[in-house]
């Protein structure tokens, strides 16, 4: 009740500059990747890569994210999750710089999967304590912070572009973006939410005993799963315009490298577009709607753009894309940290770890059918992947909290 209160009555001092420090959080974690991303042609070529290496590398990332994500759980429990979510930052913006020292693709894949356990890590950790402010301000905040990871996504597309399209070398330019990245880091580390990660849930019977923990994890296997699988396929579509975004244009397209990067910065643009207006649409219209309808106007505006290839229509199509799936990632996560009776950081954990499987598998199979046809073939599982997750929208439906025994 105490926590009712305090959300009726309006966040806090202390709320307010949680609030912030979250947003420091996401945004360095946007920023992070999207420098890398417009370097990938360049990667490609220096490393002599096909479409099949380059999206198997690209697909190491998820493959450290499902091989090492799932010590998130016990990293937020030991540290808390503000602590965990700095402290994973600060190891990603320093892996970075690695990407630029690979000499040949063993190594390439191994940097990224260094980039992914870490991005993992950090994913799970700063939605954790979003969800606890989030809770603390009694009202739905959760799209504005991934509207932030979008704006810094954005913004390191278009740093990394203009860094590729001057030819600035590629070590300096990432070691500048980790110094940044780890200023910001720190900087939000003195204003997080202090005490542990239930504090803010409310009722008590929300809030498992440590023995309970795992059976009720196991009772609430379904919803975590129809959610992971949600989320699956909202990576799918995200990813498309980072992976395959500028190869497509350059490759098929013939544009310039400047363009080839502006798929990935459309994308990041309208996905902000999005999540900006997406508390204010869930509210009005509920999850559910705002979800399914979001999924067919990426499978339409991607699948368009893909039939009928023009700069302009792929540049459209891969903003509509990013426009639709905008609130999926957010919406789904929060359906996954407020299952009654699993703990936040397990529910988001797990469902956040399950997800990586769409960026595991989405960029070689893209890949692969790039290499046996075209990439604008290959592609077209993107729309595809729009429309199942137009069918698995009904999982983010509220749970009703379990009646307490007495």
């Amino acid at each position: 009740m105490g926590a009712d209160r305090q959300a009726l009555a309006g966040p806090d001092r202390v709320a307010t500059r949680a609030r912030l420090a979250v947003v420091g959080l996401f945004f360095s974690n946007g920023f992070a990747y999207a420098n890398v991303v417009p370097w990938l042609p360049a990667i490609k070529d220096d490393l002599g890569l096909s479409n099949t290496a380059l999206g198997t590398a690209i697909a190491a990332m998820p493959l450290g994210a499902l091989l090492l994500g799932m010590l998130a759980g016990p990293l937020i429990a030991r540290l808390g999750s503000g602590r965990a979510s700095v402290l994973a930052a600060v190891l990603l913006a320093w892996v970075l710089p690695l990407v630029a020292l690979a000499p040949n693709w063993p190594a390439l894949a191994a940097v990224l999967f260094c980039i992914g356990t870490l991005d993992s890590w950090t994913d799970s950790a700063m939605n954790a304590h979003g969800l606890r402010v989030q809770r603390r301000y009694g009202r739905t905040i959760i799209n504005t912070f991934h509207a932030v990871w979008s704006v810094s996504a954005v913004g390191g597309g278009l740093l990394g572009a203009a860094m590729a399209g001057l030819r600035v070398p590629m070590p300096a330019h990432l070691t500048l973006v980790a110094v940044l990245l780890t200023a910001a880091a720190l900087s939000a580390a003195r204003f997080l939410l202090p005490g542990p990660e239930h504090t803010e849930r409310g009722a008590a019977s929300e809030t498992p005993a440590p023995g309970a923990a795992l059976p009720l994890l196991v009772r609430s296997a379904p919803v975590l799963l129809a959610l992971a699988a949600l989320l699956m396929m909202a990576g799918g579509i995200e990813d498309s315009a980072a992976s395959w975004g500028a190869v497509y244009m350059r490759d098929e397209i013939m544009t310039s490298a400047f363009l080839a990067g502006l798929p990935f910065v459309a994308c990041q643009g309208l996905m902000t577009v999005g999540r900006l207006t997406g508390d204010r649409l869930t509210d009005r219209f509920g999850a559910v709607a705002v979800t399914r309808t979001g999924a067919l106007l990426a499978a339409v505006g991607l699948g368009t753009a893909l039939l009928f290839p023009t700069p302009a229509t792929v540049i459209i199509g891969f903003g509509l894309s990013g426009l639709g799936v905008a609130t999926l990632f957010p919406l789904g996560l929060a359906a996954a940290g407020d299952i009654p009776g699993v703990r936040s950081g397990d529910g988001v954990t797990i469902v956040a770890w399950l997800a990586r499987v769409g960026f595991l598998c989405f960029p070689p199979l893209v890949g692969t059918v790039a290499d046996a046809s075209s990439l604008g073939t290959g592609l077209l599982i993107i729309p595809v992947a729009a429309l199942v997750a137009a069918l698995l929208a009904g999982s983010l439906r509220p749970r009703p909290p379990k009646a307490r025994q007495t």
